[in-house]
């Protein structure tokens, strides 16, 4: 029998791998002085993008139409933690909610579909793509997800910046903050939602190693709810706790210094960022 949750290394940190031109910047001017510069190309290139491209406008202006389209409102982020088995999802079903990466999974037992979609990560894309062409809500990724969904109807393309930031505009781009719920988070933020309940962010997994790890499951999942979530041969990226608790207390400061808020309903979740509340309490 094959043992759930274990994980072949497939490659170290990918996509982490400094190039010697950033490696060599370091080293003359310093990691904070890098940093800053690599802050401001990628800015740079996310102008250029969206302002002097056709495709980028265009981009943009789907991105817009978004904009405070729910100021006051409340929504609900669904994490995908093995904790959405134990939580009553039937109490979502008239709430705005955003789905993450594969949670089409449960959308028979669910019942209905969320309404908005958000995946940055580019081995889930790639493994995936045709499974997210699918999905009917609008759905937001990043500009090198392109390549994998290019022509798919109701897709933002949000721009790649770097962090730590939070971005009130995701029209000029987001940090990822190591986790898509906090994409998720930023998305909700410039709709204008007022209050975002997450559920299933348990922020623990059943795996350990280097952070951004790539692997491949040797056997079911048991990080998420299913275990095909990322079953037998899916490759995917050791998750970053550190870097998205520093995520989320941006996510958590943004909502409060602008009288908003985001509680955490997660059942036995191991986040501590968010107020806690039950389900019931939280959509009352």
């Amino acid at each position: 029998m094959t043992e759930a949750g274990k994980q072949d290394v497939v490659a170290q940190e990918q996509g982490r791998s400094l190039s010697w031109k950033r490696k060599t910047a370091t080293n003359i001017l310093g990691h904070r002085t890098t940093h800053a510069m690599a802050a401001r190309l990628t800015d740079a290139r996310a102008w250029r993008q969206r302002h002097l491209t056709s495709t980028g406008r265009q981009n943009r202006r789907y991105i817009e139409q978004f904009r405070d389209r729910h100021s006051g409102q409340r929504c609900v982020i669904i994490g995908n933690g093995p904790s959405l088995k134990h939580t009553d999802l039937s109490l979502l079903r008239n709430e705005f909610t955003f789905g993450l990466n594969r949670i089409y999974l449960m959308f028979d037992e669910l019942g209905f579909e969320t309404t908005y979609h958000v995946v940055v990560n580019q081995l889930v894309v790639e493994q995936c793509a045709n499974d997210f062409r699918k999905v009917k809500a609008p759905l937001f990724t990043t500009v090198p997800n392109r390549k994998f969904l290019d022509g798919a109807d109701g897709t933002a393309y949000m721009d790649k910046l770097v962090g730590p930031r939070f971005s009130g505009d995701v029209s000029r781009g987001i940090w990822e903050g190591a986790t898509v719920t906090f994409v998720a988070m930023q998305v909700a933020y410039y709709m204008g939602f007022s209050e975002v309940v997450l559920v299933g962010v348990d922020h623990r997994f059943a795996v350990s190693g280097p952070a951004h790890q790539v692997v491949e499951s040797a056997g079911p999942d048991a990080s998420h709810f299913d275990p095909n979530y990322f079953g037998k041969g899916f490759k995917w990226q050791l998750p970053d706790l550190q870097t998205s608790e520093i995520a989320y207390e941006l996510a958590r400061r943004n909502f409060e210094a602008d009288n908003r808020r985001i509680v955490d309903a997660t059942v036995d979740g191991a986040l501590a960022v968010f107020p806690k509340l039950p389900l019931e309490e939280a959509l009352r």
